[in-house]
């Protein structure tokens, strides 16, 4: 009924209608969009069959955008650190590559935050990125610049990655669909920074978007070979999935404690499912939850099965440079003279004092590989998890500050390797999107995803911004 070519058009007018607003796009690549477009229509119109284009090219003349932490051909890919704000990538990371293959057609990259390591997408190279729903609250990260802009329907699809909960954050406050893979599956080549040593363990590659269906398709392209490793040619009866409930993690004194709306719209998903799909949803308090951010603080930093040690973040931050100092750095921020903002200095002190009480954090790594355990025989082939996304809606600007660690309730899940995907559940009494974490036993992605496309239709998925 429509051309690509207006396709594309009516997405590219839309960043530009949107994007002053947001600044979720930060550097477009329009012109090739649209040229890449008509060759769509050229290929269509010489109709070599819609059976053997949908075999070749499943996604063709979809358009999408990319973190900008992705190689992304002549985009660029600082990940928001200014000494590499010259920094233009001359080729593609894989699952770009994979995805311009299946005819998806790249409109530019988007912000995160700096190094890719806090959850406000905010840095020297691009600024601070805004929540469609609210332009005083954060869009999370460090993805962020892909909630936003999909929430925003500036996209179809995003391209994010996680090592603590990068993917879910920015879908779950910005209300769109967010899935971290079963570590493994989908490759991480092609970002900045790459996960070395054991993070290789952690790091997932993932997709984002508005609408449940299209996580699937979206994450066979990305998985390319790999996708093998999954089932998700199974079909899945929603009747036989053993459900499991956890309202928040056991109270840590490092977290917020659970929003009660929250709260509240889990205890919906939680009665829904009970009198539609007639299931007992079992309620379970692990212990072990309670020790999440110290748990995955140990393992992050902890060495891999080869004895090598976790690449450390202060040589991030130098970037092959000098090492960056993080107390001296602090001294430059306090007077306006640092280029790099203070959730990394701080990230860098903390880091320091993590190496200080080794004997702590061999326990919280033997602790952390006993979840694991208790996860797996919990979870076994056919259960999912219902846990919150965060413990707090959308926070406004600079607040996480002030609670740094609240991002445990996703981080967790990287250190156990488990798929999950974020799940959106219409706006709070604010007008802020809710949601929820849906977790499963390693290689059973297809589980959560089939639950993701369930709720879209009992609790509506994504709203559009000021619709309300």
């Amino acid at each position: 009924q429509v051309t690509c070519v207006e396709v594309v058009e009516a997405y590219v007018e839309r960043i530009k209608e949107v994007n002053p607003l947001i600044n979720a796009v930060v550097k477009d690549r329009f012109e090739e969009a649209l040229q890449e477009a008509q060759q769509v229509d050229k290929l269509l119109s010489e109709g070599p069959g819609d059976d053997y284009l949908e075999e070749k090219f499943p996604l063709l003349g979809v358009p999408i955008t990319v973190k900008e932490a992705f190689s992304l051909y002549g985009m660029p890919n600082t990940s928001g650190l200014v000494n590499r704000r010259n920094v233009i990538a001359t080729s593609d990371a894989t699952v770009v590559s994979r995805l311009k293959q299946a005819g998806a057609i790249p409109l530019g990259v988007t912000n995160c935050s700096e190094l890719c390591m806090w959850y406000e997408s905010s840095n020297r190279v691009y600024g601070r990125t805004n929540n469609p729903y609210d332009l005083q609250r954060i869009v999370g990260g460090s993805s962020g610049g892909e909630g936003s802009v999909l929430a925003a329907a500036c996209s179809v699809i995003g391209v994010g990655s996680d090592i603590g909960g990068s993917i879910r954050m920015p879908a779950f406050f910005n209300g769109v669909f967010g899935h971290k893979p079963t570590t493994g599956v989908v490759p991480n080549d092609g970002q900045f920074p790459n996960a070395h040593g054991v993070r290789t363990s952690y790091l997932c590659t993932g997709p984002m978007c508005r609408y449940a269906e299209d996580l699937e398709p979206v994450l066979r392209v990305m998985a390319g070979p790999g996708v093998s490793k999954l089932k998700l040619n199974e079909k899945v009866s929603l009747e036989k999935i053993k459900f499991h409930c956890m309202d928040h993690d056991g109270g840590s004194i490092f977290v917020s404690p659970v929003d009660k709306e929250i709260l509240q719209a889990q205890k919906k998903v939680v009665e829904h499912l009970e009198s539609d799909l007639g299931v007992q949803v079992q309620r379970v308090a692990i212990h072990k939850m309670k020790y999440s951010f110290q748990i995955w603080s140990a393992m992050m930093s902890s060495k891999d099965s080869k004895g090598q040690e976790a690449q450390r973040f202060t040589d991030l931050l130098g970037d092959h440079g000098k090492p960056v100092w993080p107390l001296w750095e602090l001294m430059k921020w306090l007077v306006g003279m640092s280029s790099h903002t203070f959730p990394a200095i701080a990230l860098g002190l903390t880091e320091k004092l993590m190496n200080l009480n080794l004997s702590g954090k061999a326990k919280l790594v033997s602790m952390g590989k006993s979840l694991q355990e208790e996860m797996e025989a919990l979870l076994g082939p056919d259960g999912v998890l219902l846990y919150p996304s965060h413990p707090i809606i959308a926070p406004k600007h600079h607040s996480p500050i002030c609670m740094p660690f609240n991002f445990a309730y996703t981080a967790i899940f990287n250190v156990l390797g488990l798929p999950v995907t974020q799940c959106p559940l219409g706006l709070g009494s604010e007008g802020l999107p809710l949601g929820i974490q849906l977790v499963a036993a390693a290689y059973n992605d297809h589980l959560t995803l089939a639950v993701a496309r369930y709720l879209e239709k009992a609790f509506g998925g994504w709203v559009l911004p000021g619709k309300v």
